[in-house]
């Protein structure tokens, strides 16, 4: 008996060895798969690729659209040459979708898309009501822009777009030192609620300093800093929004992405031209990589998002971005001096609408 008890108890050891074994294998393989699935659409890496000319590109005409600021409309303020805009993504293992904006209206009839950023998400925000727009040219729309908050609304469709500011997702308040960042708070997350489609974005203004910054104090916890390391506190606010996502989100109602980190061209030493930046530059970046490979953000959202509970799908931009030197507003422009952060319209931020359809519909 004592024998045959062994036999039993090694047994049972061995199959429930076996048993952690294939546990511990498949929550690898079940992160190492959400993971995946913020940046890839049925099997295809859909920003891994190059850009190849097409002239059956833009997608639309500025002076046909209403809704594009002046700091994004380079064809008005003078820029004469239009190759830039004779571009398509080609990603190296699948083809996608051309965008149709009537498509999307019938499949997102009666929904609510919200862009939440600074003005690289307006740049998007803008193009995507664009592009929809010229689909439907004669179709009636309602545009409403406030302070923090704006929207385009396709009224016989039910679909509106809308565009909220808030350049670091967590909060800026105001106590007695002055303006706040506060790195552990999401009280305008309220505004997000109730949406069908997220598309969020940050980091651009977290890099500026002095009177360019927007705040006088960095809060965390009950700690107040003068200043902090830029990526520490990107890392502390963006963790603060996770935290946001995975206790407000319901996955089944509300599809969230994150925009991913839109590249400037200042210094031409990053890709390998140090006389340079984007002034002049027409043409893009051949191949499908980027000589100064891919800024130290990146790596802050990665990991973020892979430590969130809620599903994420990463817009993986950075690439194909960096590779467009020639898509910035430069000179041409309202603003003054040279505009290397944000994009023409027509321009990049139209195929960045063109992955996420590709997302939402492959």
């Amino acid at each position: 008996m004592g024998f045959k008890c062994q036999v039993l108890v090694c047994t049972f050891c061995l199959v429930m060895l076996l048993f952690l074994q294939e546990t511990r294998a498949g929550i690898h393989s079940s992160n190492a798969s959400r993971l995946n699935g913020r940046k890839k659409g049925s099997g295809c890496n859909l920003f891994r690729g190059r850009w190849v000319v097409d002239t059956s590109y833009p997608l639309y005409d500025s002076s046909g659209c209403p809704f594009i600021d002046d700091e994004f409309n380079c064809q008005k303020y003078g820029r004469r040459d239009n190759q830039y805009l004779k571009y398509s993504w080609q990603p190296d293992s699948c083809k996608i979708p051309r965008f149709n904006g009537a498509d999307f209206l019938r499949r997102w009839r009666g929904k609510k898309i919200m862009f939440v950023g600074d003005s690289l998400s307006l740049n998007m925000w803008e193009s995507l009501s664009c592009m929809i727009h010229a689909a439907v040219p004669m179709a009636k729309t309602t545009f409403s822009r406030r302070d923090s908050l704006s929207s385009v609304t396709f009224d016989s469709y039910g679909v509106t777009l809308y565009m909220y500011r808030t350049p670091y997702l967590v909060d800026i308040v105001r106590e007695n030192v002055g303006k706040v960042l506060n790195l552990n708070s999401i009280e305008a997350g309220n505004a997000w609620k109730g949406m069908d489609i997220l598309i969020f974005n940050s980091w651009h203004w977290w890099v500026h300093t002095g009177r360019s910054q927007g705040w006088d104090y960095i809060r965390d916890g009950s700690a107040l800093y003068k200043n902090m390391d830029r990526l520490t506190a990107f890392s502390k606010g963006l963790t603060t929004w996770g935290r946001w996502v995975d206790q407000n989100i319901n996955p089944s109602k509300t599809k969230v992405f994150f925009q991913g980190i839109s590249p400037t061209h200042y210094q031409g030493k990053d890709w390998n031209q140090p006389k340079k930046s984007c002034s002049g530059e027409a043409v893009p970046l051949s191949g499908s990589t980027y000589p100064a490979g891919a800024p130290p953000a990146a790596a802050v959202v990665n990991k973020v998002l892979s430590s969130m509970k809620k599903p994420v799908y990463l817009l993986d931009i950075i690439t194909l971005s960096q590779l467009r030197k020639d898509a910035h507003p430069s000179t041409y422009s309202d603003g003054s001096g040279t505009d290397c952060s944000h994009w023409c319209l027509p321009g990049l931020p139209d195929t960045w609408n063109q992955l996420l359809y590709a997302a939402l519909i492959m």
